[in-house]
């Protein structure tokens, strides 16, 4: 009834997803009424679907009202390889996404599915922090300088310390050259004074080993993974001296 009462004399119709199993009767009268059911969907399907299309999951049909549907414009059935796949398109205002990933392997999977995880992950500490930096090397160069320039007003072993910790940032666009194929010493010594002429953020071009601006090029990375790892290195760094300092104390223990 709530059907006829809605799709009469429209191109809309009605489409029923269960949970659980639907005996044969219950299909064979769903189907002429021109239902289209689909049965033993997964639980967390279920919750994307009602995310996706609106609507809530209902455990009878005696309380269902028009409030309660959802509404997706395409749901159709396709084959991918030997498994059969329902594809809900076309919905308002979706809560919720499927990305169909596409691979002739399952390492090639693994390896899409880790990049776009990335990505989305990037995106979404991105619009949390709504602050992003230059990426491509950029920050580490130009923070290793500042350290460097800062030493001079300081005296004593912390110069020592402020010396290392700006050799140990430069290993970013160092690894960057690398892997990219090209000199270390003569990429950095080149991102070095290119900083320093223009005074603005410097990255690494890794198509050419030459100096660009990463925001020209649209390259940036996320100020939460830049404050992470400056502070795990130092408690790392700390981590490992206090071991050093243990063994050493142990065998100065023995040998007495």
């Amino acid at each position: 009834a709530l059907k006829k009462k809605l799709c009469d004399k429209t191109d809309k119709s009605f489409v029923l997803i269960n949970q659980q199993g639907i005996d044969p009767l219950s299909l064979d009268m769903l189907a002429k009424e021109g239902i289209l059911a689909l049965r033993r969907a997964k639980r967390r399907n279920m919750e994307r679907l009602t995310l996706a299309c609106g609507g809530m999951a209902m455990n009878c049909f005696d309380d269902l009202q028009e409030e309660h549907l959802g509404y997706a414009g395409l749901v159709y059935e396709h084959v991918l390889g030997e498994d059969k796949f329902t594809f809900v398109e076309e919905c308002k205002n979706p809560l919720s996404v499927t990305i169909l990933i596409k691979g002739p392997n399952k390492y090639t999977l693994t390896q899409i599915k880790d990049a776009v995880r990335d990505g989305l992950r990037t995106i979404k500490n991105a619009i949390d922090e709504k602050v992003i930096v230059p990426g491509a090397g950029a920050f580490e160069v130009a923070a290793s300088q500042e350290l460097i320039s800062y030493k001079d007003t300081v005296k004593g072993k912390m110069r020592l310390g402020i010396q290392a910790f700006a050799e140990a940032l430069l290993v970013i666009p160092k690894v960057l050259a690398i892997n990219s194929g090209f000199d270390v010493q003569d990429t950095i010594v080149k991102l070095q004074e290119e900083y320093k002429s223009s005074g603005g953020p410097v990255g690494l071009d890794i198509n050419t080993g030459e100096p660009l601006k990463p925001t020209d090029a649209g390259i940036y990375d996320n100020l939460g993974v830049k404050r992470q790892y400056i502070n795990s290195c130092t408690v790392i760094a700390s981590n490992l001296l206090l071991v050093d300092e243990i063994m050493r104390a142990g065998l100065s223990s023995l040998k007495g």
